[in-house]
């Protein structure tokens, strides 16, 4: 038992057992077919360790966002096809967002899913920071269990968050600093230093004076990041330069025109900032080298445009490069981090973008807490 949370050796004899599996399933899927099946994937050590010992397994998962209605759009079949040649003879019910008692954790349909099922097995982590029915209702009912992706999150992560090697370096991005102040917050109790990019700089920019043209502000956080910059200014790391897009330009289309320029703080009117420039690539690689501990969270920039990949891409050659146990927390950062070609250097790559967020803000998830809460725990 890790964290409190039992684990797949304390259900004892699963032979002759069914065990209702909640994986995360999630994959994406275009024109019908799987084009990334690497959760589907990450759930085999779990489905062989049961299976191995006679268990039979259902998984369950969602797929996407339906309206608690069945929608073709969402369809589990080509994850039941892929399921099926990877791991044969293990059964996949319909999308649990076909029914709204999933998201609405309806006890009802906690009983229809558990019915006939002997044990349960969360190894969804990138769900497991909702208190959806499948997640945090068959724990009440029946002995339950970590599988080993979700007990691997849960042993990095929290490793990370309170017991880094040091130093250790946090580098956050994405659009908005709302979204990651939680985080923001809980790492300054721990982290060395907190290297920040992606459009979510450009409030702190505010919040320093600077002009910042069109570039991405959240008016209301803007005394809030000043006053993180007051009190913990020597541990943020900022850009000192961005690239930025000039009038008339448009993210994603380089036939659209607009000029792309290296830009300092201060963006002329007209202008958006998309990356971290040259320089800033420069200053955060210097210290991401000297990290024994190294979590990822949300890009530099706008790396789905290649006029403005370079600082992620930079970024995301200096973490590979590190010495340092290195995390990268879901999300962008992970589709980032594929994009280039790098997943093999890094040492965790996490299946989940907001459950990880939310098990480093929190330290806590509601599945986790489901789980230390079982019947058999």
């Amino acid at each position: 038992m890790q964290f409190g949370v039992p684990e797949l050796e304390d259900l004892g004899d699963v032979d002759g057992k069914s065990v209702l599996l909640r994986a995360d399933f999630n994959v994406p899927v275009r024109d019908g077919r799987i084009t990334d099946d690497l959760r589907i994937r990450a759930a085999l050590p779990t489905i062989e360790w049961l299976t191995s010992r006679g268990a039979r397994v259902t998984a369950c998962t969602h797929l996407g966002r339906p309206k608690g209605a069945p929608d073709p759009a969402f369809s589990v079949d080509p994850v039941r096809e892929r399921l099926a040649e990877l791991a044969p003879g293990v059964e996949l019910l319909d999308n649990l967002r076909f029914n709204p008692g999933e998201t609405a954790n309806d006890p009802a349909f906690v009983q229809e899913l558990i019915a006939g099922h002997d044990l349960y097995v969360n190894d969804a982590f990138g769900a497991s920071h909702r208190a959806h029915a499948s997640i945090v209702g068959p724990p009440q009912f029946l002995p339950s269990a970590a599988g080993r992706l979700l007990a691997r999150e849960v042993e990095v992560l929290l490793g990370v968050r309170e017991e880094p090697q040091r130093p250790f370096v946090a580098i956050t991005g994405g659009a908005k600093v709302s979204d990651k102040l939680g985080v923001i917050r809980a790492l300054l109790g721990t982290a060395d230093s907190i290297v920040i990019g992606g459009g979510m700089c450009f409030t702190f920019f505010a919040a320093m004076g600077h002009p910042i043209g069109n570039s991405l502000c959240e008016t209301d956080q803007i005394d809030t990041c000043k006053a993180l910059l007051d009190e913990f200014g020597d541990r943020l790391h900022l850009p000192t330069d961005v690239v930025g897009l000039g009038p008339g330009g448009k993210i994603g289309d380089p036939s659209a025109g607009g000029e792309v320029q290296n830009l300092g703080r201060s963006l002329p009117d007209g202008w958006m900032g998309l990356d971290i420039g040259p320089g800033s690539a420069a200053e955060f690689g210097d210290v991401i080298a000297e990290a024994r501990t190294i979590l990822w969270n949300g890009p530099m920039g706008v790396f789905e445009d290649p006029r403005f990949e370079a600082g992620t891409r930079a970024v995301a050659e200096a973490v590979a490069e590190s010495r340092g146990f290195s995390v990268i927390g879901g999300g962008d950062s992970a589709a980032a981090i594929a994009q280039f070609g790098l997943a093999d250097q890094v040492d965790h790559i996490s299946t989940g973008g907001g459950a990880s967020l939310e098990l480093i803000e929190q330290g806590d998830l509601p599945g986790l807490e489901a789980l230390r809460g079982a019947v058999n725990a």
